[in-house]
């Protein structure tokens, strides 16, 4: 694949001071730009690091590293010796080398010095963070984002540092296919979601549907595994797949599949290679698909559908205690900008956006199979309790 030089390449280029900050809009390509600059960059200039932060290592490796090994394969670049797999740094013939670390890597964060830092969506790291960073950087500092409301950027940064300031939208991302394209203008009249992701706007993602979830490093131990969630797509949509787990009170998020172009056949292998098994509560508006993928050998049955089931649904996800695993990548920025639906005026209505639903309704699907928390909590306080001696006997 050929990666262009898109307006917003050239935006970037003409930036001069130390901080540059890039706030944009979804799909105005700041990402690539970045790295297509820094890749060239690279190949002129000689001893130097480049590091590439994001908020976690699965976020970097769905994102920021995957796009930077497709834009060196699709320019001939790519030398799979130069390429460190375990530490994610590419060495270039000139000696510069470009890495890629996590912020939540506290090893790294207060490492040794650089001299270009890029902080991939920067609203998702602390200012702590940021400040062992910056201090650790000798030459630029570019920080992207998706203005969904001021952070410390805002509050600290443009205030206080010299700094230049670019708003990028997909209108300066040539590169964007005209799908995608029609796909973000036909949500204009989202006022408040169009200010943030079509224009590039300081504003706020109103009518946010889920609270921030609370994120985890890993399943722990102990951890019940209750159901699979699953949401259909092929073409336009991803095929999304949730395991939910019970844990202390709560119930776990883990991200297994979220991917388009997905045959039943394929869906059913992922599922089958899990290595722990558990009912699969799919879309019931896909019946052929899920006698499909029954007929592969998974449990799976479809989620219960009629009239208010999905704000039934909804209701019932919001009642429980949610965390995320950190790998869940796609899930954690569903949650983040799953929002509800606004009428031509622009007020809110009382159905969810389909923009960020993919996850969220295979969340939904399999949590709402499950009795909420309160049921569960309500039943065991209702069970007649046997005197002590009878408990005694039964246990000799």
């Amino acid at each position: 694949m050929e990666y262009i030089v898109t307006t917003a390449v050239k935006k970037i280029l003409t930036l001069k001071k130390r901080v540059r900050i890039l706030q944009g809009s979804s799909s105005a390509g700041k990402t690539i730009a970045m790295l297509l600059i820094l890749i060239e960059r690279a190949q002129l200039e000689k001893g130097k690091l480049f590091s590439v932060v994001s908020e976690t290592l699965p976020h970097l490796k769905k994102g920021a590293i995957r796009d930077f090994l497709s834009i060196m394969e699709g320019h001939g670049y790519y030398r799979d010796a130069q390429w460190n797999r375990t530490d994610y740094i590419y060495t270039f013939e000139s000696g510069t080398k470009i890495e890629f670390f996590s912020a939540d890597s506290p090893d790294k964060v207060r490492g040794p010095r650089r001299n270009v830092l890029f902080i991939n969506e920067a609203n998702n790291i602390s200012y702590e963070t940021y400040t062992q960073l910056a201090i650790r950087t000798s030459e630029e500092i570019y920080l992207d984002y998706n203005p969904v409301s001021e952070f410390w950027v805002h509050d600290e940064v443009i205030p206080h540092a010299e700094h230049d300031f670019l708003i990028l939208t997909y209108k300066d991302n040539e590169g964007l296919p005209e799908t995608v394209v029609k796909d973000l203008e036909s949500r204009r009249h989202n006022v408040g979601w169009w200010k943030v992701y079509g224009e590039g706007l300081l504003g706020e993602a109103e009518g946010v549907i889920y609270p921030r979830w609370r994120q985890v490093d890993q399943i722990p131990e102990g951890a019940r595994l209750e159901r699979y969630g699953l949401d259909f797509g092929y073409s336009n949509d991803p095929t999304a797949l949730v395991a939910i787990y019970y844990y202390d009170q709560g119930y776990i998020v883990d991200e297994i599949l979220f991917q388009k172009g997905m045959s039943n056949k394929q869906i059913a292998d992922t599922i089958n290679a899990q290595d722990k098994k558990a009912l699969v509560i799919a879309d019931a508006a896909e019946p052929k698909s899920i006698d499909e993928i029954r007929a592969y050998g998974i449990n799976i049955i479809p989620a219960v559908k009629g009239q208010g089931s999905v704000l039934q649904g909804i209701q019932i996800v919001q009642d429980q205690s949610i965390s995320v695993t950190k790998r869940s990548t796609n899930v954690i920025k569903a949650n983040k900008n799953y929002v509800w639906q606004t009428d031509m005026d622009g007020k809110p209505t009382n159905m969810p956006d389909h923009f960020w639903s993919d996850a969220m309704d295979a969340v939904r699907y399999a949590l709402s199979s499950i009795a909420s928390l309160k049921a569960r909590q309500e039943y065991a306080r209702n069970l007649p309790r046997r005197p002590q001696k009878q408990r005694i006997n039964e246990a000799r």
